[in-house]
């Protein structure tokens, strides 16, 4: 008994110095990740870097240090390939399980990284439109125009289509209406000109486009295609803007705009029955 005492004795005397050092590297570890983390979140505010990258990259390098600072540590006590083989053949197996998370969680870097659209902004993915809340690793936080809050995972959001309605400047409008067969189509195009131009936002370039697309048995179809300069005004404001103004102009010339068919008709029939 005695001699077993005194081999755990020197076994852990002889031991001191690597557990000192192990400690110690750790101990540094700890400060250098700190450290280099800190002056990574400096430079990259400094350059105006999303907070969010900002906060994925100074999480990952500290945990990096921490973890290559452990592995070092532990090394002075045993060999730390095979624990790491078998640590990695676990990682494999839960990742394979969590593929979805972690295929998530990937997009969510991506996002970070290179980012299509940043918080506040004006987005349209996968059939939703609406303002930007949030970003982070597992998903995208979004309210839809008509209030819901949609929560997008990240991994949708990178594989499809993705519309940046805050980064174009200029948005076309664009306007159906049907004019009377009496209407004459150059003095229509220039009444509809004038009218546009004078929409808040509205922009010379590129040009408007008004066509005439076809001729029923009631109406003229003619189509109104314009700019608007999206920082000074939206396209549904704009749109409603430009009816109200056409219509203006259009009753000003003595263009008519033709009634349905059908109120016609019934328009018709009262006369009748007020005659008899």
């Amino acid at each position: 008994m005695e001699n077993l005492i005194a081999q755990l004795v020197a076994l852990f005397i002889a031991g001191i110095p690597k557990l000192l050092s192990a400690i110690v590297i750790f101990i540094f570890s700890l400060y250098f990740a700190r450290l280099v983390s800190n002056i990574l979140r400096r430079v990259l505010h400094k350059r105006g870097a999303p907070e969010g990258v900002v906060q994925l990259l100074g999480q990952l390098t500290l945990w990096a240090i921490i973890v290559a600072g452990t592995i070092t540590a532990l090394q002075r006590f045993f060999e730390v390939t095979a624990f790491l083989t078998g640590l990695g053949i676990v990682g494999f197996t839960v990742g394979f399980a969590l593929q979805d998370i972690m295929k998530n969680f990937a997009s969510g870097i991506i996002l970070l990284l290179q980012p299509p659209f940043q918080v506040g902004e004006n987005i349209g993915v996968k059939g939703f439109d609406g303002t930007v809340m949030a970003i982070d690793l597992r998903a995208t936080e979004m309210r839809a125009a008509d209030g819901r809050v949609v929560i997008l995972p990240n991994a949708d959001v990178l594989v499809n289509p993705i519309i940046n309605y805050s980064r174009a400047n200029r948005r076309r409008v664009e306007l159906g209406l049907n004019l009377s067969h009496t209407a004459e189509p150059d003095l229509v195009r220039k009444t509809v000109l004038k009218a546009i131009q004078t929409v808040p936002g509205f922009v010379g370039e590129p040009e408007p486009v008004i066509v005439f697309n076809s001729l029923t048995d009631h109406a003229l179809e003619l189509n109104i295609n314009f700019w608007i300069n999206a920082t000074k005004t939206d396209p549904v404001h704009a749109k409603d803007t430009a009816v109200i103004k056409v219509k203006s102009a259009f009753h000003e010339q003595g263009i008519e705009i033709p009634h349905p068919v059908q109120a016609v008709f019934s328009t018709q029939i009262k006369s009748k029955q007020a005659y008899k």
